[in-house]
């Protein structure tokens, strides 16, 4: 896919067709709000603009690690890690990575009749988060829904647009509560993986999301539950697996893909390491 506003070799970079935006902003649901394009911007690539007189979709980017500087309508900031740049649609902007600390960022463009509200309530072109891990699992679910080729039409852009509707509604949350006290790092991680049952996490990134080192990450995971963050990580997604089987009737690929397995056959491998039974048996027998 061609790079866009000055991205370039994105890891990430999904776009919907012109033609599916315009129905969207004239059908219910996401004539309110729907997401363009997302991504995600390793540090290694850089996420910038050299300037931009306007464009028609509000953008919203997390920062996780890293930081850079963002001007907008003529204003200059900083955002560190754990911010999110929010810049209205029509507004002269211009923004990049920190040349000794670039930015890995997670972002979005939108448009939608409420869009402007939610923007208003925001107040700022830069909001600190207070959960991290959180905004970062929703922003990377908007990402993934949207990578999803055999997901597509409507139904996609509904789901893309609540879950960007949540992250927007988080950041409006974050700016309005009083600074918490820390977290537990072991509940948060927990918490996270809950959250991102649809995809893989790598342990390190989660471990830099809480605030702790990987291998104090993995202790903590250990005498928690007796075994590593990936194990604790699958046992989740079993568990939304036997939920979907028992109350859906999902197959079994949709449930593989809902749990993150993109590929059915290694799902049902592993269900089956689990539960001693294939996926198709559990549901036989739990129907009666």
């Amino acid at each position: 896919m061609p790079a866009r506003d000055g991205l370039r070799q994105q890891e990430r970079l999904y776009a919907v067709p012109r033609r599916q935006i315009t129905a969207a902003l004239g059908a219910p649901v996401t004539r309110r709000l729907v997401v363009t394009d997302a991504g995600y911007s390793p540090a290694s690539v850089g996420f910038g603009v050299a300037g931009c007189d306007g464009a028609r979709q509000t953008l919203v980017a997390v920062c996780a690690s890293g930081s850079g500087w963002a001007e907008v309508s003529g204003r200059r900031h900083r955002i560190g890690a754990g911010a999110a740049l929010v810049v209205p649609a029509g507004t002269p902007h211009a923004y990049g990575g920190s040349p000794s600390s670039p930015w890995t960022v997670w972002w979005c463009r939108l448009r939608g009749s409420d869009v402007p509200e939610l923007v208003e309530a925001l107040g700022s072109p830069v909001v600190p988060i207070r959960r991290l891990d959180r905004a970062v699992a929703l922003a990377d679910e908007i990402v993934a829904r949207l990578a999803r080729d055999d997901d597509g039409g409507p139904a996609r852009l509904v789901g893309v647009a609540g879950t960007a509707w949540k992250l927007l509604t988080q950041l409006i949350a974050d700016r309005a509560a009083t600074p918490p006290a820390a977290d537990d790092p072991l509940e948060r991680a927990m918490a996270y993986l809950a959250s991102r049952l649809d995809g893989t996490v790598r342990v390190p990134e989660l471990a830099a999301l809480v605030g702790v080192s990987t291998s104090h990450l993995t202790t903590l995971f250990r005498r928690a539950t007796g075994g590593g963050v990936h194990a604790y990580h699958t046992t989740l997604r079993m568990e939304r697996a036997r939920l979907l089987l028992t109350t859906t009737e999902a197959t079994v690929g949709e449930i593989a893909r809902d749990v993150g397995y993109g590929d059915p056959f290694h799902f049902s491998r592993q269900f089956r390491q689990a539960h001693a039974m294939s996926p198709t048996d559990f549901r036989r027998r739990s129907s009666g």
